[in-house]
């Protein structure tokens, strides 16, 4: 079957940066499931994406669908056969719909049935009467932002200005929004030519690298890695990269081309992480630094462009980043004037949710949890004191200019104010840690006191949302209370904290339920929480490669401390390629699925045991529930279970449990539930699938 290669490009006005990837992927999907749902042969998909494009090239497409037979099905056998074998009007309305006859039917059982059906060839069509459908994979996109323009009803996320779509030589011919597709691309909005023509799919790149404009975007980044290394060596400079603002460069220009500026030294008496975030964040500027870690004053920026008066255009960044840096030190100075207790008056103004309450009382409620939190883990007294006070003061630095007009300094600027102000050096890591962890690769709070900190305000803050009915759904969750919830997990299990997420959601709930805050039933929401908290739990360890139904085992009870539900599911999972594992699984599961039957857990009477294996059961269940008592890890705990295995099945060989005499089969009952209890602390082991 003869190929061709298939060019689709959507040209537009500059999207915005942090759309771009996330859709390119979604447009190349979108194609390559075109592709295969109707059966059309190609060899793989490359992406191109810049500020004013996105771009699939699909290689050796085959120019013909795949031949292909389709089997449809009918009536069941006794509805399209009579009893004399005459072909029923169902069955030969059934064939007529597809086209066929009944002499084509032949039965197939389904579940124990036999339903009628016919096999059809569909013959291949050629790809050029079904590549028009590329129109609708265009307008199908999504984005976070549309817009309209023009007087057209169409939304997109920014105005299309050309588009090239090409079987080989051949252009795909449709409309979108006024404009034809064509074989003629742009260049570089400056550097290259309007109209750019196209011989053939397969050249699209290059002809683009001769236009100034670099459309593969690994290629592109690879480009400004290489670039900013070359500075590094000639200049003897550490240029740290954050990931983030890497991707977000690179798709803010089609032709990178990295410089680099001064700013005065004076500016370096400015904390650097207001230097570093003014140049991140408002500028998308690279810091530099020293080979010993020390800032340096200079900046790093990709231009969108060549070499050409590099010199003015580096003079022209110098100049914008001064006026930047002037405003931070004017804010900086500022707030050297701000005293903390000034700045806890202002927070009792300022609200933090209508329905919350203002910040000033949130903190004071954060306050009540963290000595609620530090006394029932019986913390030293010089601990309590330090995160009593970090919680008291925690958003202090809130109303300085310098986090209103860098939020994302909050707690940063938090704890070199407070130390400024004479605060201990634990009081004011506290501060800054009660943040953390702020994304999925930070890391937790690293002093006693700031996670202590830490986890009481984002329980309050979930825990205040739920209590007014404001709950995450589907992917909506605009107060980010799951990322919340995962730092509170992952800081307990860090610290290894012996304290129950029951216990934690307890002592805020009642917190919430006295300020007067909560609209509805607090049993109802305490369920709610405890099942939110149960996801947040189960994602993590499934990050920790957790097989699913050992997940579910451990997640069967109660939460407890995640701490030690974490090192539960790890001692299973390396348990689970033991020879004997399937066997030890099997056993302990008798007990639970036999205790299940008991719905009130009574005493065990031993005078009522009939034989000597209901005794030694007996006996084993006394001596694991003495030395769970005395404290084991997570392994022990499994071995002694484990361990009970020969008794437990000795028990099951020589005693039936259900006995006719009442009495007995109570007493039975209860001894099964009441080890029972023992094996669920470990993990609710029936859940565990074993072959």
């Amino acid at each position: 079957m003869t190929k061709r290669n298939l060019l689709l490009e959507i040209g537009l006005e500059e999207m915005p940066a942090r759309f771009i990837t996330d859709t390119i992927n979604q447009l190349a999907s979108k194609v390559e499931n075109w592709l295969k749902n109707n059966n059309i042969g190609f060899d793989g998909i490359h992406l191109y994406s810049t500020p004013r494009r996105l771009a699939v090239l699909v290689m050796n497409v085959d120019e013909r669908q795949e031949d292909s037979v389709e089997e449809a099905k009918g009536p069941a056998k006794k509805i399209a056969l009579s009893e004399s074998g005459e072909w029923s009007k169902a069955a030969m309305g059934f064939t007529r719909g597809q086209g066929m006859s009944v002499d084509d039917i032949f039965f197939k059982e389904i579940n124990g049935v036999e339903y009628a059906h016919i096999s059809k060839f569909i013959k291949g069509q050629e790809i050029t009467q079904l590549l028009v459908e590329l129109q609708a994979i265009v307008t199908s996109l999504t984005f976070p932002k549309n817009m309209r323009w023009a007087d057209l009803d169409m939304r997109y996320v920014r105005p299309i200005k050309w588009l090239v779509a090409m079987f080989g030589n051949d252009v795909v011919p449709f409309e979108i929004a006024g404009v034809q597709t064509g074989n003629v691309t742009r260049g570089h909005r400056f550097l290259g030519e309007d109209n750019v023509i196209l011989s053939n799919p397969e050249a699209y790149e290059e002809v683009l690298l001769g236009q100034y404009v670099v459309a593969d975007a690994k290629k592109r980044k690879d480009a400004i890695i290489s670039q900013l290394e070359k500075i590094e060596e000639e200049n003897g400079w550490v240029i740290p990269v954050d990931e983030d603002l890497l991707e977000e460069v690179n798709n803010l220009v089609e032709y990178p081309t990295a410089l680099y500026g001064r700013f005065e030294e004076e500016f370096l008496e400015i904390p650097s992480e207001v230097l570093i975030t003014s140049m991140k964040e408002h500028q998308r500027y690279f810091p530099v630094k020293s080979a010993d870690g020390e800032l340096l004053p200079h900046f790093i920026t990709i231009r969108n462009g060549d070499h050409l008066h590099i010199e003015k255009v580096a003079r022209g960044n110098e100049k914008v980043l001064r006026a930047r840096l002037a405003d931070a030190a004017f804010f900086y100075k500022e707030d050297q004037k701000l005293q903390i207790d000034a700045a806890l008056a202002k927070l009792k103004n300022i609200v933090y949710h209508e329905e919350i309450g203002t910040i000033a009382e949130k903190a004071e409620r954060v306050r009540k949890l963290v000595n609620l939190i530090a006394e029932r883990l019986d913390f030293a007294a010089d601990v309590t004191k330090a995160a009593d006070r970090a919680a008291q003061i925690s958003k202090f630095d809130l109303v300085s200019q310098m986090v209103y007009e860098f939020p994302e300094l909050q707690g940063i600027m938090g704890e070199k104010y407070a130390l400024q102000k004479g605060e201990s050096q634990e009081v004011a890591a506290a501060i800054n840690e009660h943040y953390m962890p702020r994304n999925a690769n930070d890391s937790v709070p690293g002093t006693p006191a700031g996670a202590l900190v830490a986890i009481a305000d984002k329980l309050d803050t979930i825990i205040s949302f739920f209590s007014l009915g404001i709950i995450p759904s589907g992917s909506q969750d605009p107060y980010a209370l799951r990322r919340q919830a995962t730092g509170i997990v992952q800081t307990l299990i860090e610290k290894r904290w012996d304290i129950s997420i029951e216990k934690l959601v307890g002592f805020s709930l009642s917190l919430i339920s006295d300020a007067g805050i909560s609209k509805r039933n607090d049993e109802e929401i305490y369920h709610e929480l405890i099942q939110f908290f149960k996801l947040r739990v189960k994602h993590l360890l499934q990050e920790r490669g957790i097989r699913y139904d050992i997940n579910d085992a451990v997640l069967g009870g109660e939460l407890g401390s995640v701490s030690e539900l974490t090192e539960k599911a790890d001692a299973l999972q390396a348990a689970s390629s033991d020879e004997g594992f399937k066997e030890s699984m099997e056993s302990l599961s008798r007990v639970l699925n036999i205790a299940s039957k008991k719905d009130v857990l009574g005493d065990i009477n031993p005078e009522l045991f009939e034989n000597e294996y209901e005794q030694k059961l007996y006996e084993k269940y006394l001596d694991l529930g003495r030395k769970i008592e005395s404290g084991v890890d997570a392994v022990t705990y499994y071995q002694l279970l484990v361990a009970m295995k020969p008794e437990i099945n000795d028990y099951f060989d020589n005693t039936m449990v259900m006995s006719d005499n009442a009495e007995v089969k109570e007493n039975r009952l209860n001894q099964m539930a009441a080890l029972a209890v023992l094996i669920i602390k470990m993990a609710k082991v029936n859940e565990i699938v074993v072959k």
